[in-house]
Parts: structure tokens; sequence; C-alpha cells
């Protein structure tokens, strides 16, 4: 779904297809289009509007899509959707009012972590070692 479309939605309705509420929407479009400004723009412009691209971003992190799958639905190619989400994303952690939590925070918690561990270790398959002698003196037995 286009901005063009999503915007018109209620704000619950919003929140469940972006993850966000458009309040924080649009804070993320005002930090994104202030960065915009102070870019030196060269090479060509993109066909997607910034609020596109924020969508594409949300999309990716709300739904785990593949690359292939939002460009695709977007009809840009996969690398370009993977550029936009890196770019939309570090430009959002760099203005530091959006961020997740890190490892040491998540250890903090008041959540025990589980952790299981399974050996995937290769280990040789025990088979009958063939040797040329067995194998040529049958031979020899059925011809003679």
């Amino acid at each position: 779904m286009r901005y063009e479309k999503a915007k018109n939605l209620a704000p619950k309705e919003f929140k469940r297809l972006c993850g966000v509420y458009p309040e924080t929407f649009a804070k993320m479009l005002e930090i994104v289009k202030k960065h915009q400004e102070n870019k030196k723009v060269s090479g060509r412009p993109s066909k997607l509007s910034l609020e596109n691209q924020i969508l594409i971003t949300l999309e990716y992190l709300r739904e785990y899509r593949t690359y292939f799958h939002i460009g695709k639905t977007w009809g840009i190619y996969e690398s370009t959707a993977f550029r936009i989400v890196q770019k939309i994303e570090n430009i959002l952690i760099k203005s530091g009012i959006f961020k997740l939590p890190g490892k040491k925070k998540l250890i903090d918690s008041e959540q025990q972590l589980k952790t299981i561990v399974i050996d995937v270790t290769e280990s040789p398959i025990e088979r009958p070692k063939k040797s040329r002698k067995s194998s040529t003196q049958a031979r020899r037995k059925i011809t003679h």
C-alpha cells in the first residue's frame, strides 16, 4: 500500500499496517527530510517519495519480508530495496531519537534469557571398507 492510501487510514489501522502511529511516522519523515536537505544531491533522483521509502523500511522491519518480495511489490530492484532500507535505517539511528535497546539492556532486564545449544558437528558415516580383492575375486569366480 502506497503512502497516499495509507495516510487516510485511522491511526489504529495505520499502526497495524506500519507498526508506528501516524505521529511517529511524521517525526520520521521530518528527520529524513532534514537529512536530505543537508545532503548534496548527486545521481539520479529516486522513483519513490521519502514517505514511500520510509514505508518500505517499516514494512521490512515489521514483516521481515525479503528484499526480493519488497522489490516486486514496489516495482523496484532487490538491490534498490536493500539500499533504501539501509539508508533510512542509518538516518533514523544517527538522529538519536529512534533506537532499539542494546544487548546489555536486554541482559539486565527482568526477563530470563534461555539458550539452547545444539551440536551440529560433522561425523563420518561408518561404512564397510571396499577392498579391491573381494570385488575382483567375485568377478573371477563367476567367469570361470
